[in-house]
């Protein structure tokens, strides 16, 4: 199906944990030269011998002139972006001024193509699933707005010529993925019961972040007509939230079990403990944790022939065993990227009880 494969890629948010992983895969399909742009630093041992390294915000935009001068590029993939814990003014400005720079730049220096990583959480928290790209976007918070606005642009990019696929992926997991979910495997690890939002019987999508750097990959390289489109991506196979935990409780071995909790107080609670500072979790994580929330990827499995590998159960125990493995190297944080562990605040007192 591929007929226009990218050999000059450029991929911002290069340092993260998203480019990290579409680095390798482009390298993986034969990417030749795949120049990455962060405001991060780079942890440069860890990329393919094909990846060159520029550190810089995409804000900047005689930066992103200077890059597009130097170098003939085929595509771009715009995955930078500032995470919901970052203040409002932060997210806007980086999620939707950082975008249009983008795209103004593939205008002006005539490059082809450039794929815009956006979120599910366009779609706030909706009460009928699966849902579908043309449902209504309604986002929770400043995150969601503000991949709304950028989206928005994206699709404006669209009638002046610009091939632009938008990706939603659903929350997304795997080797190197740490965040939130680093507290999730510490408490496993340690044997606790793990408290579930509700009753846990609700079905929660996830995604294994190979399978989304491959749909990016396809995105980069199909045909225009039909990669010029917006895609969900996420796993096909997934249970309920206490049997997807459940599965990974049952991988550790360590007595781990899920834990039924009740929404409301439990959801205020963190409420009051995120806007106190007291907790890492924020609004999307906690609000959406007993409500289904899964969306429809045939378009992406028919235009872009995209087929995932992983289900809910093997995308978690996968990120796990990495956790495991690598425990003793992670990089303590405060929760502004997912390569990092962050801190439990008030969550660690609670798990003593449990």
């Amino acid at each position: 199906m591929t007929d226009s494969i990218p050999s000059r890629v450029l991929i911002t948010g290069g340092a993260g944990f998203l480019g990290l992983h579409v680095a390798r895969k482009f390298a993986e399909h034969g990417v030749d030269d795949i120049l990455l742009l962060d405001i991060a630093p780079f942890a440069r041992h860890e990329y393919p011998d094909q990846c060159r390294f520029v550190q810089g915000d995409v804000r900047d935009t005689e930066l992103l002139d200077a890059l597009a001068d130097r170098d003939s590029l085929d595509a771009v993939v715009h995955g930078a972006a500032a995470l919901p814990l970052w203040e409002p003014a932060e997210i806007y400005d980086i999620n939707i001024r950082g975008t249009l720079n983008v795209l103004a730049t593939c205008e002006r220096h005539q490059i082809p193509r450039m794929l815009f990583i956006s979120s599910t959480a366009v779609y706030g928290v909706p009460e009928r699933h699966p849902l579908y790209e043309d449902d209504p976007l309604e986002g929770v918070g400043a995150y969601g707005e503000s991949k709304i606005e950028a989206e928005r642009i994206c699709n404006s990019y669209r009638d002046f010529g610009l091939c632009v696929p938008i990706i939603r992926p659903k929350t997304f997991i795997g080797i190197e993925r740490l965040g939130v979910f680093q507290i999730l495997y510490d408490w496993i690890e340690s044997g606790k019961k793990i408290p579930i939002i509700g009753d846990g019987s609700n079905r929660y999508q996830l995604l294994e972040v190979e399978d989304l750097a491959e749909s990016i990959w396809l995105a980069s390289s199909a045909a225009e007509d039909k990669a010029n489109d917006t895609f969900n991506i996420g796993a096909t196979e997934f249970s309920s939230v206490a049997d997807d935990v459940g599965a990974v409780c049952t991988y550790a071995g360590t007595g781990a079990r899920p834990l039924s909790t009740p929404a409301g107080p439990v959801k205020l609670a963190l409420r009051n403990f995120e806007r106190a500072g007291l907790s890492p979790l924020y609004e999307w994580v906690y609000g959406t944790a007993d409500k289904d929330s899964y969306v429809d990827v045939s378009k992406a499995q028919e235009n872009l022939e995209w087929t995932p590998q992983y289900s809910n159960a093997d995308a978690l125990i996968r990120s796990y065993r990495w956790y495991i493995d690598n425990k003793e190297t992670i990089q303590q944080g405060t929760g502004v990227t997912h390569r990092i562990a962050w801190d439990q605040g008030i969550l660690r007192i609670f798990k003593t009880f449990l």
